[in-house]
């Protein structure tokens, strides 16, 4: 590949691509040190929604600083095209981690969940909501430090979602009930999200499946929560316990959404 960016970063190889950039391998020739590129498709630059969501991932990183989140080195454009510099991170994502190996122990997964917990407690006290929290977007280095990434859906505290965008639609898995409904974010709502990945770590299986992503939204938003432990009885009680709180319905009424008992 060999092409060089901004003058500072040569691409080495493709990782792969979403719906709006694509992400490359790079060596930063100045720090000598790999790194990862997001370089948003030249078509999209022009488009005001896909520029917002590149910028915000951008904009929203950049005021954090913690282990368990992917740093942001460097932002730019460069020939048209707007580009992010970010950690490289090793290892897979915790979605690959669980469709290849099944459920977790119960000790790794809380300890990943702790970690993505501290995480977003310093987006939140940043007043960030990630709003995209999913095993997807949860990469595992090879030391088994997990480490969130992608905020380019992130929103202030009580800005409402949008549960129609196409981006959305993809993680409507792990959509909390609020933003299911279109209704204001806050940290509660990646509390949620968080909950079920802890239940898929746990039981290797999502709390609710449908044929349609309607299907799953409505069951967000009406159906009980299932137990963990009814797919492994070995699953400590407090961990149940702990899911039951993050998947409450209604944060406002009664037990607010938490991930410790």
């Amino acid at each position: 590949m060999n092409k060089m960016i901004a003058e500072r970063y040569m691409l080495v190889t493709a990782l792969g691509e979403g719906g709006m950039a694509d992400v490359y391998l790079a060596v930063d020739t100045i720090l000598n040190r790999e790194v990862a590129i997001k370089i948003l498709r030249g078509e999209l630059g022009k488009d005001p929604v896909a520029l917002l969501r590149f910028q915000r991932e951008a904009n929203a990183v950049s005021k954090l600083n913690h282990p368990n989140v992917v740093d942001v080195y460097d932002v730019g454009e460069y020939e048209g095209r707007h580009y992010i510099v970010m950690e490289y991170v090793v290892g897979r994502s915790l979605k690959e981690v669980i469709e290849e190996n099944g459920a977790l122990d119960y000790k790794t997964a809380v300890r990943y969940a702790i970690g993505i917990a501290s995480a977003l407690k310093q987006a939140h006290d940043h007043s960030i909501v990630h709003c995209d929290v999913k095993s997807q977007n949860i990469l595992i280095d090879t030391k088994g430090v997990p480490k969130i990434t992608d905020f380019g859906i992130a929103r202030a505290f009580g800005q409402p979602s949008n549960a129609s965008d196409k981006n959305v639609i993809g993680s409507v898995y792990y959509l909390s009930p609020e933003q299911a409904a279109g209704q204001p974010v806050t940290p509660q709502s990646d509390l949620y999200s968080l909950g079920v990945v802890l239940f898929e770590m746990l039981t290797g299986k999502l709390p609710y499946d449908g044929d349609t992503p309607l299907e799953v939204a409505r069951m967000h938003l009406e159906s009980s929560t299932p137990s963990a432990r009814r797919y492994d009885p070995d699953i400590p009680y407090y961990l149940d316990n702990i899911i039951t709180k993050a998947l409450a319905k209604n944060p406002g009424c009664g037990m607010p959404r938490r991930m410790i008992s």
